[in-house]
């Protein structure tokens, strides 16, 4: 078996189209959606992070505004300067790029967002809806695992799914958005007693550790047949790789998703459909997008 590589590059074009198109058509009416970002320091890949989601902003006519304070800010000044943005008008969206310097709570942080401004998806407000199916707002990128799994009519109901990672960007979400669609799901993590044995049984495995080489993903971890979506993001000599061994899970799994050109791309196209969901929320009330 040579597994179907899904391609997370090709659907985020096809996400920003719609985008685009749907951008273009506020623009006419008088109203241009905004992002603000709000990055703290200057360290160097959250600096080329938040560059990269401003040039896509720009890409599908999204206006971007970046606010940069300085490492040593304080909590309160990045409380206030988000509260600031809480009552601009031309405001849409507000992203704070993660993570924080450690002497500011992330909690309080995100807390303060508006929480129909916040496009990252994160306020306690959004990840409860989810546990409802009514959240508008979904994290970038189990939103856009959501979209891949859909694009190639992988069916998750009823199937094991094992998710090797449990924080607030992507395991938590990710769980209730597959458990509302009806699949087993466990969460495994650095506490998991004999790991691999769970992802052995998984018929989708997601990984997102980003520990490589401490931790690789070979091809006697992986189910004959299995789906494999992988999240990890690690440099290896200046090469960006996941946490699969892609060459030889290739062989055994029934779909994967390569790094780079998978999730990466979907994550980014997620932000710009939740900034336009988010602006059509504030002028509308509504929002058209599916909610998984």
């Amino acid at each position: 078996m040579t597994g179907i590589i899904m391609d997370g590059k090709a659907l985020a074009e096809e996400v920003k189209a719609r985008v685009r198109i749907e951008v273009n058509k506020l623009i006419k009416s008088g109203i241009k959606p905004t992002l603000a970002t709000i990055l703290v320091g200057d360290d160097p890949a959250s600096v080329s992070y938040v560059r990269a989601k401003h040039k896509n902003c720009e890409d599908v006519g999204i206006n971007s505004q970046n606010y940069q304070l300085p490492k040593e800010s304080n909590e309160n000044d990045v409380l206030k300067l988000i509260e600031r943005l809480n009552n601009k008008k031309d405001v849409n969206g507000i992203l704070v790029q993660l993570p924080l310097p450690s002497h500011i709570d992330s909690y309080k942080v995100i807390e303060r967002i508006n929480p129909i401004k916040d496009v990252d998806g994160l306020h306690p407000e959004n990840l409860g809806k989810i546990f409802h199916k009514k959240a508008d707002l979904i994290p970038c990128t189990p939103k856009g695992i959501m979209a891949l799994i859909e694009k190639y009519g992988i069916t998750v109901k009823g199937r094991n799914v094992v998710i090797v990672n449990r924080s607030n960007l992507v395991g938590k979400p990710l769980y209730h958005l597959l458990l509302n669609n009806d699949a087993t799901v466990t969460i495994c993590h650095t506490k998991t007693r004999n790991i691999v044995d769970h992802m052995r049984n998984a018929d989708i495995l997601i990984t997102a550790v980003g520990h490589r080489p401490e931790f690789v993903v070979t091809s006697d971890m992986v189910k004959e047949g299995a789906v494999v979506i992988d999240v990890g993001m690690n440099r290896i000599e200046g090469k960006l790789c996941g946490d699969v061994d892609f060459n030889s899970v290739i062989e055994k799994a029934s779909y994967i998703t390569p790094v780079p050109g998978g999730v990466g791309p979907m994550t980014v196209a997620m932000l710009l459909e939740n900034t336009l969901i988010a602006t059509n929320l504030q002028i509308k009330g509504v929002s058209t997008y599916k909610s998984y």
